[in-house]
């Protein structure tokens, strides 16, 4: 079904159009076993340890100056558990930056070229880090994003709705006009709650009712908005 009054679809970051690729924590191991003659399982082991112990510890950062002093006192802990000397936290995380972990989901570069193709405005609104631009760089989609929110930098997060709002603001646009996609439901339906379209999506294909594959976006969305440049 179209919604027609739709201006701007605004997207989740994770597990929406980008997601964390178990893979580049192998990579990171076994670099770290050529870098520092550990064993690679057990690096593996402590990269999976360190991200465990500190992924929700971030809520309060505010500033890329925030972020950067986590993210030094991050690799230190990281080296510790891996009995390497402090002075190695900077060459890993260098290395293999939070960003470099990862990737963009099937068909993301397509969908969001195409939604501005349509004159559709794109944003994104991530539960997240100051960083969302360098990982939506990372991911080779920030050419396509008019706004890029990072809910720690507005100081509210997702499902509060201090935050679907300033993303509206920042798009220019009032909530009705603006489609959010997010993995998680009690996110969907808070935006819906504001007066934004909803949709939740699924790429693993298990939840009824969720689009399950990034492409459906777009048979929700005009084919053209009137007035677009």
């Amino acid at each position: 079904m179209t919604l027609p009054s739709l201006r701007a679809v605004l997207f989740d970051r994770d597990d929406t159009i980008a997601y964390t690729d178990p893979g580049v924590y192998r990579e990171a191991a076994a670099w770290l076993a050529q870098t520092f003659g550990l064993e690679t399982g057990a690096a593996l082991s402590a990269l999976r340890d360190q991200w465990a112990a500190r992924a929700l510890t971030w809520w309060h950062l505010r500033t890329d100056e925030d972020e950067a002093a986590f993210w030094a006192e991050y690799g230190t802990e990281l080296t510790g558990r891996l009995g390497l000397p402090a002075e190695a936290a900077a060459q890993l995380m260098t290395a293999y930056p939070y960003e470099a972990y990862m990737k963009p989901v099937p068909h993301a570069r397509e969908v969001l070229t195409e939604l501005r193709a349509r004159g559709l405005k794109v944003g994104v609104l991530s539960n997240t880090l100051p960083s969302i631009d360098r990982t939506l760089q990372a991911v080779g989609l920030a050419d396509l994003v008019d706004v890029a929110v990072a809910s720690c930098v507005v100081g509210v997060h997702k499902p509060d709705a201090g935050v679907y709002l300033h993303a509206a603001g920042a798009l220019g646009l009032p909530p009705e006009q603006v489609l959010f996609v997010d993995d998680k439901l009690d996110n969907v339906e808070a935006a819906r709650a504001l007066g934004m379209q909803g949709a939740q999506i699924d790429l693993t294909g298990q939840a009824p009712g969720a689009l399950h594959d990034l492409r459906a976006v777009l048979a929700l969305v005009p084919e053209a908005v009137a007035g677009a440049d």
